[in-house]
């Protein structure tokens, strides 16, 4: 079995200005953090994947699930999956109060998989425990409690099985990469707040989120040191950074703990840039972002993305037909 993240990936980016989160006047810079920022950083994200199982499960039943080739005890599983982020959401809400800091509060969320689409509820699972991933790891080196820090750590662990369970069951690989991938904070949130579409909090979180870049869908796997990768309208997009066809623009792939830069060009009547190959050595859920610089690759730098993919090592695509683009 195995379903289309590239699919989920478009889900992920699309329509960063629906959150209304997202106040965006200018460039995004580096915000200043503590821990209760982080821990309320941490319980956003939580929230959401707590909604996001709850209505699936809501949504569908066991029996769709087998219908959809996941067999037993697929949707046991998930339920305890749907636990372990209700527990996050107590554990994180109890320690902030703890601490004399206001806890942020559950916000309305829209997730684009209908009712009944079994298939697209867990690609798009996948997606969303991979970024949680990348935020706990990500977030990490910020901690200055080391019993925060060690709280951060086991709900990391937790995340990370969870991710490598609903891979594995989507026919991907569980653990494609040595080293996962840690995103800062500007850059998980630029993933997060398209989901967040309504409510209020009385917590305002100091973060920003980069312009969406948008993958060119394509008919193909994206193979690494073979693959072209198209991000459409991106050059036009950029000109409000004061980007012309004379500034060096770099698609940066996030695979692990490498960065990878690649020099695009632009194509397409002078709207979409491109590069012609994904760097060799990146597997998995990759992130990629459109940065000013080749090497520093901070929020300052970043003018678009991340946008993320599935990145398989080259000579080892599925043999399944790639699914249809949506």
């Amino acid at each position: 079995m195995r379903f289309s993240l590239p699919l989920a990936a478009s889900l992920a980016v699309s329509a960063v200005q629906a959150s209304p989160l997202v106040k965006r006047n200018g460039p995004v810079t580096t915000p200043a953090v503590n821990d209760g920022i982080i821990l309320n950083y941490a319980l956003t994200l939580e929230y959401l994947e707590r909604k996001f199982y709850q209505e699936a499960l809501a949504n569908n039943t066991q029996a769709d699930f087998v219908a959809a080739g996941f067999k037993d005890p697929f949707y046991t599983n998930l339920k305890e999956i749907y636990v372990d982020e209700q527990t996050h959401v107590k554990f994180l809400s109890d320690a902030l109060t703890a601490a004399k800091v206001t806890p942020t509060v559950e916000l309305q969320y829209t997730f684009p998989v209908q009712k009944g689409d079994v298939m697209g509820f867990a690609t798009l699972a996948s997606v969303l425990e991979g970024v949680g991933v990348s935020a706990y790891l990500g977030a990490a080196a910020s901690i200055m409690n080391k019993d925060y820090l060690t709280a951060a750590g086991s709900i990391l662990t937790v995340e990370a099985r969870h991710t490598s369970y609903i891979r594995a069951s989507i026919g991907e690989s569980p653990f494609p990469s040595p080293f996962d991938t840690p995103l800062d904070f500007n850059e998980v949130y630029s993933l997060a707040a398209p989901f967040i579409t309504g409510g209020s909090s009385p917590v305002k979180l100091p973060f920003m989120a980069f312009p969406t870049l948008t993958l060119q869908c394509t008919q193909y796997y994206y193979e690494a040191d073979r693959s072209s990768v198209t991000f459409s309208g991106a050059f036009k997009a950029a000109g409000k950074f004061g980007v012309t066809k004379d500034t060096p623009i770099y698609a940066v792939f996030f695979s692990g703990l490498q960065k990878l830069p690649v020099q695009v060009r632009i194509t397409a009547g002078d709207s979409d840039y491109k590069i012609d190959r994904i760097p060799a050595g990146v597997a998995g859920q990759v992130y990629v972002a459109l940065s000013k610089s080749n090497t520093k690759f901070n929020d300052e730098n970043i003018i678009a993305g991340p946008a993320i993919l599935e990145v398989y090592p080259k000579g080892m695509i599925p043999s399944t037909p790639h699914p249809k683009c949506h």
